[in-house]
């Protein structure tokens, strides 16, 4: 993100989101199984902050929520994603099993591999967007 200086202080603008374009990847299993980038980041979040509670607040949402997606996830594959144990502050939290860290590694892995063998149709698209700056239309 680009960042123009002050006097006293520097001041973030935020890039245009069009000038990089993104893969939002929902893979379907079958019937309703599917993993897709909602439940991906609450593993990145249940990674990252050890807390199904947190994980929640930091993507906005209820804590009943992402614990309905939590018990999805687990009943979804072989063997549970996440493993909770119950308590208050300092008593409680979550982890990823392993099997919750291969999942999100195969997902990343897949949204990655995606975004890199499509590179140059997503700038191609990106470049017939109206006040786009390579000025392409087709």
């Amino acid at each position: 993100m680009p960042s123009l200086s002050g006097d006293d202080q520097a001041m973030t603008v935020p890039e245009d989101p069009r000038l990089h374009p993104r893969l939002r990847i929902r893979i379907r299993f079958g019937g309703d199984d599917f993993i897709g980038p909602g439940k991906a980041e609450l593993l990145e979040r249940i990674a990252a902050t050890g807390s199904i509670a947190a994980a929640a607040r930091d993507m906005g949402m209820s804590y009943k929520r992402a614990w309905m997606i939590v018990e999805t996830l687990n009943a979804m594959f072989d063997t549970p994603l996440v493993d909770s144990a119950r308590g208050g502050p300092g008593k409680g939290g979550a982890t990823l099993t392993p099997r919750g860290r291969d999942v999100l590694a195969e997902y990343q892995a897949i949204e990655a591999a995606a975004l890199d063998n499509n590179r140059d149709r997503l700038l191609r698209l990106q470049s017939w967007l109206r006040g786009s700056e390579s000025g392409q239309r087709d």
